[in-house]
């Protein structure tokens, strides 16, 4: 998947699970994803996707999850994390990832390669 954030392009892995297969379905998707805890961009997204929710234990920098079934989440640094989350996939490489998010609300486009 392609990921572009202003004009930095990065690829994304997506898992094989049925969260992913949903999420595919609507590609592509433009959306502002809004800044939280300078760890994290998020995005409510309209409509329910399945997801099956586990505590990843730490999140790492360039995971794409979903918080609850709606919730899709970017994030850019890596830390210990006490809630739970569905793993969607995640940014192959990271350098510039932190730097092309910036430190407030962005429009990141989800796009099939």
């Amino acid at each position: 998947m392609k990921v572009t954030i202003g004009s930095a392009v990065f690829t994304a892995t997506l898992h094989e699970n049925v969260t992913a297969t949903a999420f595919k379905t609507m590609l592509p998707l433009s959306i502002n994803m809004i800044e939280l805890n300078g760890n994290e961009k998020y995005y409510n997204l309209t409509e329910n996707i399945p997801t099956q929710s586990s505590n990843p234990g730490t999140i790492k920098n360039g995971d794409l999850m979903f918080y609850g079934s709606n919730t899709l989440v970017l994030f850019y640094k890596t830390f210990s994390t006490s809630y739970p989350y569905t793993k969607l996939g995640q940014i192959d490489d990271t350098a510039g990832l932190a730097s092309a998010l910036g430190s407030g609300n962005v429009t990141v486009t989800f796009d099939k390669r």
